[in-house]
């Protein structure tokens, strides 16, 4: 049983995988044996985050500057993942942004900046690996959505839009590519101490508070809470699961108060 959760031999490329969420989720892949590409914008950051990874897990790890909103540096970055590892096993859509305003008070462009980093690019990325996956035999998609892929925010319209779509995104590619051994599926973190939730907890009075007692395991999420949920729906543990949406929240969406 133990095996059916090893990654060994599989190649990972996990997007915004230098910090937060997607850090988390990449030393979880590597400590189940999975070879990793991190793709971010901030060169440094990454090539700090692939050093501290490989030297910990003794996994070859790649660093990629990236932009996943670009669809030619998207191309890219796939073609220098095969270049280096000669195969795509499992992608990881995390990287995203957020920018708070009430709904009247967004320019067109903020809009359009929250939409492609955390949907198109998504797209982008998963249609970007398709053919490899399909030439590896099949692959596991994981999208990671929001609790907002749930529930409204006053200040969140383009980011909740984005996560509501990152869901039916993945439900879509999982309906067309499951013929191919390709399956597709969403996380859906609850309140996770990252650098996104800490300018949050700024923006938004009294977050901190409202998580905490909202939340029946009564403590924000760290990153590392996202792994074992990642590495489930990157092994073979999951082969018949696909197109599911699954919370990562410590209880916050079935808590009614």
């Amino acid at each position: 049983m133990e095996n059916m959760f090893s990654l060994e031999g599989k190649v990972a490329i996990v997007t915004g995988g230098n910090g937060g969420i997607g850090k988390g989720i990449a030393r979880g892949f590597a400590g189940m044996g999975a070879d990793i590409a991190i793709a971010a914008r901030n060169q440094q950051k990454t090539a700090d985050a692939a050093r501290e990874i490989k030297e910990e897990f003794g996994v070859h790890v790649l660093g990629l500057k990236i932009d996943v909103t670009d669809e030619n540096q998207v191309k890219r970055m796939v073609d220098q993942t095969l270049e280096k590892f000669g195969r795509i096993d499992i992608l990881v859509n995390n990287a995203g942004t957020n920018i708070r305003k009430m709904p009247q008070e967004y320019q067109a462009s903020e809009w359009d900046a929250v939409l492609d980093a955390n949907l198109r690019s998504a797209f982008l990325c998963s249609q970007a690996v398709y053919f490899a996956m399909k030439k590896a035999g099949g692959g596991k998609i994981i999208n990671i959505g929001s609790m907002t892929s749930i529930f409204g925010g006053a200040k969140l319209a383009p980011y909740g839009t984005s996560k509501g779509g990152i869901v039916q995104l993945a439900r879509s590619l999982a309906a067309a590519w499951a013929t191919d051994n390709i399956q597709v599926n969403a996380i859906l973190p609850g309140w996770i101490d990252t650098d996104l939730t800490r300018q949050a907890r700024i923006d938004l009075a009294g977050l901190d508070e409202n998580v905490k007692s909202r939340t029946p395991v009564g403590r924000w999420g760290e990153p590392q809470d996202l792994a074992g949920t990642a590495v489930f729906l990157a092994s073979r543990a999951s082969d018949f699961v696909t197109g599911v949406a699954l919370p990562v929240d410590g209880g916050f969406s079935i808590a009614l108060m």
